[in-house]
């Protein structure tokens, strides 16, 4: 079983070496996906707060609406900090999405709105995801997902067969044996890294395969047999009050504090708002809680605690923290981005490894076949 691992662990790595190249270095970078934006363009990441509160949200909303009719609002990320909002745009009568920065203390406009890939590191994003393979015409719209959802698989079925393979690590976990061949060394350092970086990347592996899943489900399986609808106006009443939506969603759920307004997209869709609570679950995300409203009259639907759901439903939740690794502060993103690189040094030591072994093969038969001819002449 061991010898049939091994192949299997070799092909595979061999398969996707390059993607998973791409999918390392990408992810371990956004991992300070917030930083990098903020160093790269701080004019428009960051605020300064001149007021102790967020201007009213339907005084934002109108602001936005009057400087860009041509679009309509899909949905708005929500800061109570030094962070700018994120307002994200859908051009009328398409289905092409946009975003740009707003002050929400001022209501200052504070950048363009551009494609979602447009900076640097959403195009990184987009990159990790889905290899910029999305939006090639000459391939199905999903093509870019479901690639990113095998070589999750790919990358699940390396580390775990990894393990397998090196199932006594412990033994000899930190030793190197520096003096030996380079092919000996190299050995070890693959081994010594494969098995260190093996369960984080196991749960990168997991945790990203559902993410590109979940898209590919509802992009392909959901919306197998009909379009997206192509908004050409707001589905939501001009009655409703976002700011009162955002004041009740405290009151539903204890301790809620929204994160992201997202406006109905569809002819069957709400109001939804989304947000984090006070928990003792470290892997919450920001988005784990959600609380909807009728999009024509206002008044409340339903609500979803994550504090109040089964276990099941809170792993997926983690997901988000798990990935990004940003769970506990500047220690985890610093690990996380670490070992996210060690598919670069574990490609590089396999492939050399595997070479090594394919042409002391090919000596080997060429020997063989060397001896059998001297035996029959």
């Amino acid at each position: 079983m061991r010898k049939t691992l091994f192949k299997i662990h070799s092909w595979i790595a061999l398969i996707a070496i390059i993607p998973l190249i791409v999918i390392s270095i990408t992810g371990s970078v956004l991992v300070f996906k917030s930083e990098i934006d903020g160093l790269l363009m701080p004019e428009s990441h960051f605020v300064i707060s001149t007021q102790p509160e967020r201007l009213n949200m339907d005084e934002l909303i109108s602001i936005t609406q009057n400087a860009y009719p041509e679009y309509v609002i899909g949905s708005w990320e929500i800061f109570n900090d030094d962070t700018a909002d994120r307002v994200y745009l859908i051009e009328r009568e398409s289905q092409v999405w946009y975003k740009f920065h707003l002050n929400q203390y001022t209501g200052d406009i504070l950048s363009t709105p551009v494609g979602t890939s447009h900076y640097f590191t959403d195009w990184f994003l987009e990159l990790h995801y889905t290899f910029l393979l999305n939006d090639l015409k000459s391939l199905p719209g999903q093509t870019g997902t479901v690639l990113g959802f095998f070589f999750a698989l790919f990358l699940l079925v390396l580390g775990i067969t990894g393990l397998i393979i090196y199932r006594k690590f412990w033994q000899r976990l930190f030793t190197v044996r520096w003096r030996a061949t380079l092919q000996i060394v190299l050995s070890d350092i693959h081994k010594m890294t494969g098995v260190i970086g093996s369960p984080i990347l196991i749960v990168l592996a997991i945790t990203g395969g559902y993410f590109n899943g979940a898209v590919w489900y509802h992009e392909v399986l959901e919306h197998a047999e009909e379009e997206h609808h192509a908004l050409t106006k707001n589905l939501y009443s001009k009655n409703v009050s976002f700011q009162d939506i955002l004041d009740d969603s405290k009151r539903q759920i204890a301790t809620f504090n929204s994160t992201y307004l997202v406006m109905p997209l569809e002819p069957d869709d709400n109001i939804t708002v989304f947000g984090e609570v006070n928990s003792n679950n470290p892997l919450a995300s920001e988005y784990a809680n959600t609380v909807s409203y009728n999009k024509i009259t206002g008044e409340h639907i339903a609500n979803w605690d994550i504090r109040q759901v089964g276990l099941g439903w809170k792993v997926l939740d983690s997901f988000r923290k798990l990935h990004f690794g940003y769970f506990a502060g500047l220690i985890s993103k610093i690990l996380w981005s670490f070992i996210g690189l060690s598919p670069l040094w574990l490609s590089a030591t396999g492939f050399y490894l595997w070479l090594t072994r394919r042409k002391r093969k090919k000596q080997s038969q060429k020997n063989r076949h060397n001896k059998q001819r001297t035996i029959t002449a």
